[in-house]
């Protein structure tokens, strides 16, 4: 029964590895881009949040990813 399972992969590979990536990638880019706009929204500044919110959640996207397929 617990033998039938196939065995788990340490790292993504070929495809897997290019949606983590997009994944990664879009997802900072919205969570903290809605982020970023949420608090110009809030605080009447004019796009400047979404922009930082934007280029941090780019960043950590490829952080994350690189962290992913590195080790």
């Amino acid at each position: 029964m617990a033998d039938d399972q196939p065995p788990k992969r340490p790292h993504a590979e070929g495809a897997d590895a290019g949606w983590a990536a997009i994944g990664y990638l879009l997802g900072g880019m919205f969570v903290w881009g809605g982020v970023g706009w949420l608090i110009d929204k809030w605080l009447g500044l004019p796009n400047v949040g979404l922009l930082i919110g934007l280029i941090g959640g780019s960043a950590a996207g490829v952080y994350l990813t690189v962290k992913r397929l590195d080790g």
